[in-house]
């Protein structure tokens, strides 16, 4: 950082390439803000869990909607700001663009280009797409913790120092989801509302099959089912986005950066962790 502002406005004046890191529910506001300072070829872009939602927000506000490529680098811990982050965040991670149709394609490259200098690979998806995969694979999962977690909290038979001192590692992997920025998640829900709707009743499907074996039984169901979360595991692991180690502590494992400089959809796989 070579310098500060205390606006929004000040800090684009003029810029080349401006990247939104706020709550997709703030990123209107913010682009409201910078229009009439931010140049003819400033290249706009987000960091949003959501995109349908901020295109239809942001785009409106700038003075060339083309130059708008909106993304979403698909990585980042449970803490916030700037003390959370760390030399290797963006290595071997997705960065998922979401172009429009009048998406220019230089300034897509731009923002690729930043990306892949960060250690990002880099994919493209529509914006509807992405928010319907980023339903399952990061805001369900993120609800679900959040339940679990008050759940427990708010359970009449056990105390809140059982939970801490008897937490197994599941329960410590929802606990360290649920400790997640709330503004910043309650801005994806309602921005996301449909497709975590739809994926949620799918879930509340499959759950009230769980119950059923459990109640009748049903060792097979269960044992099915759970053999299916097991492959799902080993090939998100044979894909290298995770690693086959126990790791209770849940420390953070360094990953091999990859090299910058090809263009879109030429580079190596990476994760696609919510």
């Amino acid at each position: 950082i070579d310098e500060g502002f205390s606006s929004s406005a000040d800090a684009c004046r003029d810029a080349d390439l401006v990247v939104l890191c706020v709550p997709v529910g703030a990123c209107a506001a913010v682009a409201r803000e910078i229009a009439p300072v931010v140049g003819d070829r400033t290249v706009i872009t987000d960091v949003g869990s959501v995109k349908e939602s901020v295109i239809k927000a942001v785009s409106p506000e700038l003075p060339n909607p083309g130059l708008f490529v909106p993304a979403h680098p698909i990585a980042g811990t449970e803490k916030s700001g700037p003390d959370a982050g760390f030399a290797e965040l963006f290595d071997r991670k997705w960065c998922l663009l979401t172009p429009t149709e009048e998406t220019d394609a230089d300034a897509m490259q731009a923002v690729a280009e930043l990306w892949m200098a960060l250690g990002s690979d880099i994919d493209t998806l529509a914006p509807d797409h992405h928010d319907l995969v980023l339903a399952i694979t990061s805001h369900l999962p993120h609800l679900i913790a959040f339940n679990i977690v008050n759940a427990a909290a708010h359970l009449g038979e056990v105390t809140n120092s059982d939970v801490i001192k008897y937490s197994a590692g599941g329960f410590r992997d929802f606990t360290r989801i649920g400790a997640s920025d709330p503004v910043m998640w309650r801005d994806v829900f309602l921005n996301n509302r449909d497709a975590t709707l739809e994926m949620l009743g799918r879930f509340e499907e499959d759950l009230t099959e769980l119950r059923r074996a459990i109640r009748y039984g049903d060792g097979a169901v269960l044992e099915k089912r759970f053999a299916e979360a097991r492959t799902v595991r080993r090939g998100i692991i044979d894909a290298g986005q995770d690693v086959d180690t126990a790791d209770f502590g849940r420390g953070l494992a360094r990953r091999v950066s990859v090299e910058d400089g090809a263009p879109i959809g030429q580079q190596a796989g990476g994760e696609a962790d919510g």
